[in-house]
């Protein structure tokens, strides 16, 4: 057998022509440098921000949002487009449904002059054009509306009625297989959009899944599921809906976690709601009776007054959710505190740890030492 020296000598050889052949980078050791906090993109929501437990949906991966219909998901896409787009990003809508509103895009803070849109004849059409927008390496998120709106083209071509089994769970499989390597490689992030369908004869459990086979479940680093939980009132006036989106899936953070926004008709996901909520939960905040502070400045009487309050006062909510993410450890700084406070947490675990030790060690060795006088005796 090989000496431990003769095989780093071999291994290093190895290393180094596979750098030469695929280039710098090709294959590395996993702890050999810092790796880069992983860049995300915010859906305009804090409180769903928080849930993903990275700031928002990461970068150079593929999300999927699914849920019922009128729930939000359209929405909740629009949001993330406006704020790539305020990063300086550049966007695109592959728009299969044949369904986007330009006028409620521009509402939700969308450029709508900026935005690449295509409206596709056939599935295989829609993913060869995000395919190409992917390898240019200039867009840095990329929406598919929706995953059961991509027809493959001999169904298109087909007649009504004519079976086509499994055709698009397997149009989808092949084009996440091409697309995954890519989005990493440009650091675009891929939102697929999907809807519900019902099992027949499932007894136990969900008879929920969603249309393209199982494909997208495997290829998503984060799955979203969105529904309307209730509608919002002003008198017997409906102005909006109460969301709710849990984190079915997420291989950037833990799992499972629940988030809860406002969506408001016409505006769209209501961010200073969302604000005064997180800002209440963690003292940021006060509430007293029905009347909202921050810092001592009275934001008004009932969420609705303090939410409007907010929308005008941009500069003071913008300082409200940077102080948010700071106490969560979610923005670069609070991320650096939460680091620091773990190592100082860690070091008196440590100490603590030593203490009770000794104290053992001197216990046993008083006993010990009671154990022999007896004996003497």
């Amino acid at each position: 057998m090989a000496s431990t020296a003769d095989r780093e000598k071999a291994l290093d050889t190895a290393l180094a022509a596979i750098d030469r052949q695929f280039g710098k980078g090709s294959i590395m050791r996993l702890g050999s440098d810092e790796r880069a906090p992983v860049e995300t993109i915010s859906t305009g929501s804090i409180a769903l921000d928080v849930a993903l437990g990275i700031g928002g949906l990461p970068r150079g991966r593929i999300v999927e949002i699914y849920g019922p219909e009128s729930s939000g998901k359209t929405t909740l896409t629009l949001h993330a487009i406006a704020n790539a787009q305020k990063n300086g990003g550049i966007a695109a809508f592959i728009d299969a449904e044949h369904a986007l509103d330009p006028e409620y895009a521009r509402k939700l803070g969308v450029d709508i002059d900026a935005l690449l849109v295509s409206q596709p004849d056939t599935g295989e059409q829609a993913l060869e054009i995000a395919d190409m927008l992917v390898r240019s390496g200039s867009i840095d998120l990329i929406v598919i509306d929706s995953v059961a709106a991509l027809v493959p083209r001999a169904e298109i071509e087909g007649e009504m009625g004519d079976s086509h089994v499994g055709l698009q769970a397997r149009l989808m499989s092949q084009a996440l297989r091409k697309l995954t390597g890519g989005l990493s490689q440009t650091n675009t992030t891929m939102i697929f959009i999907n809807q519900l369908r019902e099992k027949i004869g499932v007894f136990f459990g969900s008879p929920e899944t969603t249309a393209g086979g199982k494909a997208l479940k495997f290829y998503a680093s984060v799955r979203l599921d969105i529904r309307r939980i209730e509608t919002l009132k002003d008198g017997t006036e409906a102005v909006g809906n109460r969301t709710r989106v849990k984190v079915v899936k997420n291989k950037m953070a833990p799992p499972f976690k629940q988030a809860e926004f406002d969506i408001i008709y016409g505006i769209g996901i209501s961010r200073e709601g969302s604000l005064i909520d997180f800002g209440v939960e963690h003292g940021i905040v006060k509430k007293s009776g029905a009347w909202y502070t921050y810092d001592g400045d009275q934001l008004g009487q009932g969420k609705e007054n303090s939410r409007n309050f907010l929308l005008r006062e941009a500069e003071m909510a913008n300082e409200i959710e940077k102080k948010i993410l700071f106490k969560l450890g979610i923005s670069p700084e609070g991320a650096a505190a939460k680091k620091a406070q773990a190592a100082i947490d860690a070091a008196a675990a440590l100490v603590t740890a030593a203490a009770a030790k000794e104290t053992a060690a001197a216990k046993a060795e008083s006993l010990q030492a009671k154990l022999a006088a007896r004996k003497g005796a």
